[in-house]
């Protein structure tokens, strides 16, 4: 058997249709198409490369399709779930994840309609977990999609395509017809994107036709627009059909029956038909919700609805056709099918509008999505071309001129502009780009036109990580929201528990007529609780406060981070990048004997010209920046641990430390003492001698970025204690915090002792935030209660944070302290009315003011107040939307 080592099929040698001589070795094709692919590049086949992506091997660790193998074997998937109407929904989706054996975690979130399930990929598979969510009476989020391929030549092709779909990070699972010369692909929206696929089957020598544009994480959006159009529908349908309800039942009182007299029992058949499609197809979901949750021994909030508002249609039949089972001393019965019906149409109309609401908490994500460019001009061949953004690959050079949006990530080749990273890091002010620094996809090319090469794409770009990064972190949970999980899981039971202990009080122990009493207030009881409010207090502010993070330049990675940085009374520093700007600036020039700054500068500059040593490397760039004019230096040399000299025309220049000017025994005087002083202020004094002379200082530091005082003065008005970590020698260090206003200083520690240190302040019971940009940085970031990341650091350093401050500075950490602050009290406001609306108005509902102020609560006031209720919380929630960073001025009130 030889194999055709374009489709990769087996094939007897005496039946293959094709074969063809290459490199004096025959080859055996299935098909004449396959001979003539490897006609046109048989070194590609040949050489082993197309081979490799032949049938690949699917190794035991990955046999879950669509899903990478994560750390340790877990993968972490994010999986959209609809039919949830409440937090005992939550509780139960929960639950029955949790259950299953490889689930390491299951975080339900009720306002974005999606589970966050950590899972052992060697244990379980997606389907499992899409099952398990059926089983319980909800739907998965999956999606199907049909596209036609090219390509395909025989069996053994559909084979290929089909195991290259199914190897896509979010397919579930993938048909390929060869007959149609289709693929139907079922997979996870907002997991793949279309130009995924395409991808996945072009990398085997196949192409997908008619790819739609955009991305499938659309069909989300499309099917929160479906729902809103269904309950508008449902809504206005309900609002035509009550209407008529309440001029029936109030005929005699508006003066109808002068135009029409309607007999009592006629009124109540015609309001019976008006109300059974509203009980049936307006409130059709409730019904659906309930049986789907009795089906599991269960209860949710649509179980409260059906049952009550059925309590009330049906004992309004009862009383329709046997009026005399509720005739109490000459009091005849009446029918309560307006109160079923407006009950419906106030909950759909709370839902309604709740739906609404909490589109508005994910505009974050859609604001940061939209940002991406459409398209790119790259050169391809020599020649420009116009691509769309998906198609741009690593290293393909791109050109972006005045007012364009940058594509990609990448650094710049040729050109220099201003571009506005504002949308990306939260900083207003456009920055200076030259040739070799990195540019970001999404953000503005302000005035100049550009070359750079492309170093990350797709999901790989900073953009994309953000939304990843503000996705996750909208999926989690703090621990406050810990406590409404658990009483949102028992307090469906406990209503319904209340509510029948309501009726049997009221139909025992109330006055006539005792079961109309009794019905009404289980009604009231079963539709005033509102676990809605409780399940949507906390994951809505979560959403809406981590994309106002986004906004502003802040990473939050977990809620848990975000609940934790509100309660931190001490912030350790690493000085080195993060307080400073990590690299040598020159501060100071002190001219001696005659000489002029800007000679003593232009001397030292032009001896230093071509140095690789940082401080050498400073003194070049301020001659620059001064636009002097340099020299060419003979006979360099560099003299270790001293400094260098060099000849600069027909003078000796040497350039170093104290050491080096004894040595050579120039006489500095007082300008030693000069010297001193610089130390002391943590600079490193360098001295420049001409010709055995001295012609003066030229101080160097690690400057302090622009905005570190006035960032620690906001950390001091919120109430933090500021500590700054350093490698450097006390006195350098000390000198530097008094400058800013630093509050402690651990000096000369080592890299290895930075997570000690941390810990030390922990011991003295504080909750401790780390700030920090290296590698060295990583375990102290993970030691801290908060770790905070400097955006410019290392990837390591951002990895092991739980923030990450994209811009670099330091006013991003008030940002994020402040941030946290304004959220949990946001969630603290939603948790406080969801309780207390629940606490105050059960009771009344029940009946406990009637005894007292004969007064009761009308089932139909009780909907309102519950719809009103959800509605309460999640327009709280978007107040965060007005959150702005604070000043030095306003830090204080935070």
């Amino acid at each position: 058997m030889k194999r055709d080592l374009v489709c990769g099929m087996d094939i007897d040698e005496k039946s293959a249709t094709a074969k063809m001589e290459y490199k004096a070795k025959t080859y055996f094709f299935c098909a004449q198409s396959c001979k003539e692919k490897f006609e046109r590049a048989p070194e590609t086949y040949v050489d082993g490369n197309r081979e490799a992506q032949v049938i690949p091997e699917v190794q035991e660790t990955e046999k879950l399709q669509g899903v990478p193998v994560g750390k340790e074997g877990l993968k972490r998937l994010d999986l959209p779930i609809s039919g949830m109407s409440c937090a005992s929904c939550v509780a139960k989706v929960e639950k029955g994840l949790s259950q299953l054996e490889g689930v390491v975690e299951a975080r339900v979130n009720f306002a974005t309609e999606k589970a966050a399930i950590s899972f052992d990929i060697s244990q379980l598979q997606i389907n499992d977990l899409i099952q398990t969510i059926q089983d319980l009476g909800y739907e998965a989020g999956a999606e199907k999609a049909t596209f036609p391929v090219q390509g395909m030549t025989c069996a053994s092709c559909v084979n290929k395509v089909q195991t290259a779909l199914s190897q896509v990070p979010g397919v579930i699972r993938a048909d390929v017809n060869f007959a149609t010369e289709k693929a139907t692909v079922e997979y996870i929206p907002g997991q793949v994107t279309v130009k995924d696929l395409a991808q996945a089957v072009e990398a085997i020598g196949y192409k997908i036709l008619e790819v739609a544009e955009g991305d499938v994480v659309d069909t989300e959006k499309q099917a929160r627009e479906a729902e809103f159009r269904r309950l508008k529908e449902k809504f206005i349908v309900g609002v035509a059909l009550v209407i008529p309800l309440f001029i029936l039942v109030h005929w005699d009182k508006l003066g109808l029956s002068n135009l029409w007299s309607v007999s009592k029992q006629t009124n109540f058949l015609i309001q019976l038909l008006i109300q059974t499609p509203v009980q049936f197809w307006v409130g059709s979901q409730f019904y659906r919700g309930a049986w789907a949750a009795a089906k599991h021994k269960t209860s949710d909030m649509n179980t409260l609805i059906a049952v009550g508002t059925s309590a009330a249609y049906i004992y309004s039949i009862l009383a329709t056709f046997f009026p005399g089972l509720f005739a109490v001393k000459g009091l005849s019965a009446e029918v309560y099918f307006d109160t079923a019906g407006a009950i419906i149409v106030l909950i759909i109309l709370g839902r309604l509008l709740e739906a609404r609401a909490k589109g508005q908490t994910s505009e974050a994500i859609k604001k940061l999505i939209g940002l991406q460019a459409k398209t790119a001009m790259v050169v391809r061949d020599g020649q420009e071309a116009e691509i769309p953004v998906e198609e741009v690959r690593i290293d393909d050079t791109v050109i972006v001129r005045p007012g364009e949006k940058i594509p990609v990530d990448g650094v710049i080749l040729e050109g220099y502009s201003a571009v506005d990273e504002s949308m990306v890091t939260g900083e207003s002010i456009p920055v200076e780009k030259n040739i070799g620094d990195e540019v970001i996809g999404a953000t503005i090319n302000k005035t100049g036109t550009f070359r750079f090469t492309a170093t990350k794409v797709g999901k790989d770009t900073m953009l994309a990580q953000i939304v990843k990064l503000v996705e996750e972190a909208q999926g989690s949970k703090p621990p406050i929201a810990r406590l409404a999980d658990i009483i949102a899981s028992y307090f469906v039971p406990a209503v319904m528990g209340i509510g029948v202990l309501t009726f049997v009080i009221w139909y025992f122990f109330g006055p006539a007529p005792a079961l109309t009493y009794a019905v009404l207030n289980f009604v009231a009881v079963m539709i005033i609780a509102c676990p809605c409010a409780l399940g949507l207090a906390t994951p809505t502010s979560i959403m809406v406060g981590t994309g106002k993070g986004a906004e502003n330049g802040v990473l939050i990675r977990s809620g848990e981070a975000l609940e934790t940085a509100h309660k931190l009374n001490a912030i350790v520093l690493d000085k080195t990048g993060t307080i400073t700007k990590g690299e040598p600036s020159v501060t100071d020039i002190v001219a001696a004997n005659g000489y002029e700054d800007k000679e003593v500068l232009r001397l030292a500059a032009s001896a230093e010209k071509g140095s690789e040593h940082p401080l050498g490397e400073a003194i070049v760039i301020k001659a620059k920046e001064t636009q002097l004019e340099l020299k060419a230096s003979a006979d360099f040399n560099a003299i270790p641990g001293h400094g260098i000299e060099a000849v600069i025309g027909k003078n000796r220049v040497l350039l170093g430390n104290i050491k080096l000017m004894k040595d050579r025994r120039i006489p500095i005087n007082e300008m030693e003492q000069k010297a001193e002083g610089l130390s002391g202020e943590g600079k490193t004094p360098m001295f420049v001698a001409v010709d055995g002379k001295l012609a003066g200082i030229i101080a160097v530091a690690d400057t302090l970025k622009e905005n570190s005082k006035s960032a620690i003065a906001s950390l001091h008005h919120l109430g933090l204690e500021v500590v700054m970590l350093t490698g450097d020698n006390r006195r350098t260090a000390e000198a530097i915090a008094r400058e800013i206003g630093i509050d402690r200083v651990l000096a000369e520690v080592l890299p290895d002792q930075k997570t000690n240190e941390v810990k030390k302040l922990q011991e003295e019971g504080k909750k401790v935030a780390m700030v920090g940009d290296g590698i060295n940085d990583a375990p102290a970031l993970a030691q801290a209660d908060v770790g905070l990341a400097i955006g410019t650091g290392t990837d390591v350093a951002m990895e092991s944070a739980d923030i990450t401050l994209i811009s670099g500075d330091l006013r991003g950490v008030v940002t994020s302290i402040a941030l946290s602050k304004a959220t949990i009290r946001n969630i603290k406001q939603n948790l406080f009315w969801a309780f207390a609306y629940n606490t105050i108005l059960i009771p009344v509902a029940a009946g406990v003011l009637f005894p007292i102020f004969g007064i009761l609560l009308n089932p139909i006031f009780a909907a309102a107040a519950m719809g009103l209720s959800s509605v309460t919380v999640v327009t709280n929630a978007l107040r965060l939307r007005r959150f702005r960073p604070p000043t030095l001025e306003t830090a204080g009130s935070v």
